[in-house]
């Protein structure tokens, strides 16, 4: 199988599977094991797995996660900080990331840390100064992402790179769509099973592919790489033994324990 045809639409991920992590796209409850990233056009069918057989992991393992501050205006207001003219870029290591199940560990330096749901844009091809017009060429599929915060060293830093890049703190997936949600798509974060935080895409002041355009003109971008785009209003804390769950409409949720 490669990336084209029918099973190029279909979701695509991570899994552990006979001992080793394996690159797979999702067909209902079955998986079709591929040889390589299923961006990649070289990808080949290697066997099949069940879903019920299989620990879901991250999607993708990007060589960085590009994240932008303060995308929806009323997110903006709700911190109390003003709109910047250009988008505000800070990164994510990889090694912040974790997979659907995983456990997001609060770090005892922090008293306050917090969800931000997100929608992620997985880069597929490698890029650099890419148009807003071309950039859909560039994007191998979206997923749920939750930029976890830890608010109060952000202010007391006065920038954002401790806060944003504890272990733990950028759960991904659980899958990677390649269809990109509509702007009506609602984005959500449920605790508990409680709704603590919603927004819809269409709210973004920087849209998914004018922000790999910008990311793209500042750095260049691999294959695998994410972008988080942003979370709307209604951020707030989490606590040891809490489940948090971000939802996008389209792209599926992630659930993720909070130790």
């Amino acid at each position: 199988m490669s990336g084209a045809g029918p099973a190029s639409e279909l979701p695509f991920g991570r899994v552990f599977v006979g001992g080793a992590a394996r690159h797979c796209r999702r067909d209902g409850e079955r998986l079709l094991l591929l040889d390589r990233p299923a961006y990649d056009p070289e990808a080949r069918a290697a066997g099949e797995a069940e879903l019920a057989r299989v620990r879901v992991l991250a999607p993708v393992e990007p060589t960085k996660i590009v994240a932008v501050g303060l995308n929806y205006r009323a997110h903006a207001a709700e911190l109390a900080m003003d709109v910047k003219r250009e988008p505000i870029l800070f990164l994510k290591p990889p090694s912040s990331v974790i997979g659907p199940g995983a456990a997001i560990v609060l770090p005892p330096r922090s008293r306050h840390v917090d969800y931000e749901a997100e929608l992620a844009v997985v880069v597929g091809r490698r890029c650099k100064d890419v148009s807003p017009e071309a950039a859909a060429g560039f994007v191998a599929g979206y997923a749920c992402g939750n930029d976890v915060t830890a608010r109060d060293l952000q202010e007391l830093d006065g920038q954002w790179s401790r806060a944003k890049s504890f272990d733990t703190f950028c759960p991904l997936g659980p899958w990677v769509v390649p269809q990109p949600p509509p702007a009506s798509a609602r984005v959500s974060t449920q605790v508990d099973g409680t709704e603590v935080q919603a927004g819809i895409l269409g709210d973004m002041i920087v849209s998914p592919l004018e922000l790999l355009a910008f990311v793209s003109s500042v750095m260049t971008l691999e294959p695998g790489d994410v972008i988080l785009t942003g979370t709307p209003v209604g951020v707030g804390p989490l606590a040891a033994g809490q489940t948090v769950v971000v939802a996008v409409e389209g792209a599926g949720s992630l659930s993720n324990p909070v130790i």
